[in-house]
């Protein structure tokens, strides 16, 4: 996925980057402000420019590239959709002394938002961590308490607590409340060394509102049925899926059991995503 970022930038833009990042998936545990890390990623590809430009990518969305000038005050230039997120958090980051030449960038996700993990968080931190490492004196890491604070600011609708996450995790460890200005505290949290596994499994189709919590419901309960020991969901905010914690020897068994129950409605099957709790964003070249 990296070398496939690294090459996507240089394809749209015609140089290579400076830098790429990965920033993990994140998810709340059933407990309030605990998270961890999932072991998938967000890549961000960066290059510094020195003209005033920005130049924003994506394989999600590859008719919609864009060049806009950086303009740190006033009305933000008009973007697609899918960039209005990362061109203002490339105004902050501006702002802050990263990259006010302009930056070429291009950002993938491994999951889309119907995988049931929140999307914004992990890319905010992917694109910051590698905006201010290429334009960062070499050797120097970013700092990332300093940037969960300049996201908060930014990015006021993201959740924090995800991006602690994703800055801060650590293998086979939660991550405990607290303030973005103090030191990370931590917990374990390794269902692989206790021979358990947690999945993600996800409802499909267009159902939305009170359908697709009510599809949640049947399929957490059948999972329960099924030796499911604890489900919740992976966010504050309702989506499409929930985390489930199982014995490993129940793996099988409770997805077959949620695969009977919804196809014997005729509704599409859920998604199972296995999640190990990984570790926080790093540079992968």
């Amino acid at each position: 996925m990296f070398r496939l970022v690294a090459y996507a930038l240089e394809s749209a833009h015609g140089r290579p980057p400076a830098a790429v990042w990965s920033a993990p998936y994140a998810f709340h545990l059933d407990s309030p402000g605990v998270v961890a890390a999932a072991g998938w990623p967000v890549a961000a590809a960066a290059a510094p420019r020195t003209d005033g430009l920005v130049r924003l990518s994506s394989l999600a969305h590859p008719a919609d590239s864009c060049d806009v000038p950086l303009a740190l005050t006033g009305p933000p230039p008009d973007t697609p959709a899918w960039a209005v997120r990362p061109y203002a958090l490339l105004r902050a980051l501006a702002r802050a002394g990263f990259g006010r030449g302009g930056t070429d960038l291009h950002v993938q996700g491994s999951l889309t938002a119907a995988a049931g993990l929140a999307t914004a968080e992990p890319a905010d931190c992917a694109l910051a961590l590698a905006v201010a490492d290429v334009h960062t004196p070499a050797g120097v890491e970013p700092d990332r308490a300093h940037l969960a604070r300049l996201l908060a600011r930014a990015l006021p609708d993201g959740d924090a607590a995800l991006r602690r996450a994703a800055l801060f995790a650590r293998p086979g460890e939660a991550v405990l409340p607290g303030r973005d200005a103090r030191p990370p505290r931590y917990v374990a949290f390794d269902p692989a060394a206790t021979r358990d596994r947690l999945v993600l499994m996800a409802v499909r189709g267009r159902s939305g509102g009170a359908d697709r919590r009510a599809e949640l419901a049947r399929a957490v309960a059948c999972a329960r049925r099924a030796g499911a020991l604890r489900a919740w969901p992976p966010g504050p905010r309702p989506g499409s899926g929930v985390l489930v914690l199982l014995p490993e020897a129940r793996l099988a068994a409770v997805r077959t059991a949620v695969a009977a129950e919804f196809r014997e409605r005729g509704r599409p099957v859920p998604r199972f995503l296995n999640i190990a709790v990984a570790g926080p964003a790093r540079r992968e070249q």
